[in-house]
C-alpha cells in the first residue's frame, strides 16, 4: 500500500510507506473525501476501528465552531471534520520529520496520528461555547484522556502509546508538539478549515509550505530559516481569526446566551423542577461530576458520549414552552435569534453597570432582581497571537542555532503579537433602551 502523500517531485520526496501499514487492501483502509485538503487515506486499520467506535462517530454532531454559525452561516462543520484533517496534516509532518533524518518508529508514529485522532474526543455539546458549564468541574482535555483510557481497555487496540504522546510523557518532546504546541498541526487545521467554512479568507495558511519546512532541534518542533515569512503569515492570521471569529462580539453574545440557558436549567433541575426532558442531558443537569466521578462509575462517561448539539438545542426547543418565565424567555429568544445586546470596549466599564442593569430587566421582565442575572453578562476577551510563555516558535538557521520568531523576524507586527490584547464586554437585553445605556457605560 503506498503513502497518500503526494509530495512534489521538485522536492525530491519519495512516497515513504509506513511498515504498519498493510501491504494489501482492505475494506478499512478508507478514504475520505475533504473539502480543504482533498482525499484523505487511512493509514492503518487501528485508526479505522477508532473512527467508527461510538465514541468517535458522535463528533459528527458536534459543530466545531459552537454558536459561530449565527454569525457566519456557513460555520457549520464538525469536530469529526477537524480530527480527521489534523490526522491527515500529521501524517505528512510525520513524513517530512523523517526524511529529515528524525528517527521516528512505526510505532511513534501510529501512537501520534492516534492520539491527535482523539485530541478533540472529549469535547461536549457545541464545543467551547459550553466548556465547564454542562460539566462545569472538567475541561475537555480530562475527559479526552478519560476517552483514550476507555477505549484503550474496550478496542483491543494498544493505545498506551498515543496516551503517552497526547499527555506529554514520551521522551520525543516534539511528538507531543505535533499535537499540542505553537505549531501543532490542531492548530494549523482549524485555521484553514474554520477560514473555508466561514468564509473569511484571511485565515488561509500557508500549511503546506509550513509542513514543508518544519524541522527538530534539541528534541523539540523548529522550523527552517526559509519558512520564517509563512510563520509570520501564520501568527498574523490567527490573530485576525481570533477577532473577526472566533471573539467576534456577536458569537460572544450568542455563547453567553447559551450558556445562561443551560445555567437556569441546572438550577431548575438541582432544586427538582420537572424539565421536560429525559435521558443523560437531565442527569447532568441535576448533579455536578469530578473525575473523581466518571473514575469510579463507568456509565458516568457512556452518558456523557451520548451528549451533542441535537441534545442540547432539543431541549431548548422544548424550553420555550417551560412554565419558568425566564428558561422559556431565554430559549425563545435563542431559538428566534434574538441575541443579547453586546458591547464591547477597552476600557472598563462603569461599576454597578450590572445592578442597575438587572433592576432595568426585573421591571421589564417581572421578575426577582436575581433573576434577571440570566440576561445579563460581564467579562473580559483575551487574546495572544504569540506567546513564548507556552512555548517558543523557534528558528533553525543554517549554521545550526536557533532564535526565537520573535527576534529573527524583521517585522515590527511579531513583537506586538506577543502582547495580550484585552477586551471588555457587556451583554443585556435588547429590549432595553440601548442608547442611554450605551452613553453612561464607560468609566470616566
Amino acid at each position: 500500500m503506498r503513502s497518500p502523500l503526494n509530495l512534489p517531485k521538485k522536492e525530491t520526496l519519495a512516497p515513504q510507506t509506513f511498515a504498519f501499514m498493510p501491504t494489501h487492501t482492505t475494506n478499512k483502509l478508507k478514504i475520505f473525501n475533504d473539502p480543504v485538503y482533498g482525499f484523505i487515506q487511512l493509514p492503518d486499520e487501528s485508526v479505522f476501528d477508532l473512527i467508527e467506535h461510538p465514541f468517535f462517530q458522535r463528533l459528527r454532531y458536534i459543530k466545531q465552531l459552537g454558536m459561530t454559525h449565527l454569525v457566519y452561516p456557513g460555520a457549520l462543520h464538525t469536530r469529526f471534520h477537524h480530527a480527521m484533517g489534523a490526522m491527515y496534516l500529521c501524517l505528512q509532518a510525520i513524513e517530512i520529520l523523517r526524511f529529515k533524518g528524525q528517527e521516528i518508529t512505526e510505532r511513534e508514529a501510529l501512537s501520534t496520528l492516534q492520539a491527535i485522532l482523539l485530541h478533540d474526543i472529549g469535547h461536549g455539546p457545541f464545543s467551547h461555547a459550553l466548556e465547564k458549564v454542562l460539566v462545569r468541574e472538567i475541561g475537555h482535555e480530562a475527559l479526552t484522556t478519560l476517552f483514550m483510557e476507555r477505549l484503550d481497555q474496550q478496542q483491543g487496540i494498544s493505545l498506551s502509546g498515543a496516551r503517552e504522546v497526547f499527555s506529554d510523557h514520551h521522551p520525543k518532546k516534539f511528538l507531543h508538539q505535533l499535537i499540542s504546541g505553537q505549531l501543532d498541526m490542531d492548530r494549523m487545521d482549524y485555521l484553514n478549515r474554520d477560514s473555508f467554512f466561514t468564509g473569511v479568507s484571511e485565515g488561509v495558511v500557508s500549511w503546506d509550505r509550513i509542513i514543508k519546512t518544519l524541522n527538530c532541534s534539541e528534541n523539540q518542533l523548529v522550523i527552517d530559516e526559509k519558512g520564517i515569512y509563512s510563520i509570520e503569515k501564520f501568527l498574523i492570521a490567527r490573530r485576525l481569526m481570533y477577532w473577526q471569529v472566533y471573539l467576534h462580539k456577536t458569537v460572544i453574545a450568542a455563547e453567553t446566551h447559551l450558556a445562561a440557558i443551560i445555567r437556569r436549567a441546572r438550577q431548575l433541575a438541582a432544586a427538582g423542577e420537572p424539565m421536560h426532558i429525559q435521558g443523560p442531558l437531565l442527569r447532568f443537569l441535576r448533579d455536578d461530576f469530578r473525575v473523581v466521578d466518571f473514575e469510579r462509575d463507568t456509565s458516568l462517561l457512556e452518558d456523557y458520549s451520548r451528549l451533542d448539539d441535537h441534545d442540547v438545542f432539543s431541549a431548548i426547543k422544548t424550553w420555550t414552552d417551560h412554565p419558568d418565565k425566564v428558561l422559556n424567555r431565554l430559549c425563545t429568544q435563542l431559538t428566534s435569534r434574538k441575541l443579547f445586546r453586546i458591547i464591547i470596549q477597552r476600557e472598563s466599564f462603569q461599576k454597578g453597570m450590572l445592578d442597575e442593569l438587572r433592576k432595568k430587566i426585573s421591571k421589564l421582565y417581572d421578575i426577582p432582581p436575581e433573576d434577571a442575572a440570566f440576561f445579563t453578562a460581564q467579562g473580559i476577551t483575551r487574546n495572544k497571537a504569540y506567546d513564548p510563555g507556552v512555548g517558543n516558535i523557534w528558528i533553525l538557521g543554517k549554521d545550526g542555532g536557533l532564535t526565537d520568531i520573535a527576534e529573527a523576524s524583521d517585522q515590527l507586527s511579531i513583537s506586538v503579537l506577543s502582547q495580550q490584547v484585552e477586551k471588555h464586554f457587556l451583554c443585556y437585553p435588547k429590549e432595553l433602551d440601548a442608547e442611554p445605556v450605551r452613553r453612561d457605560l464607560t468609566e470616566t
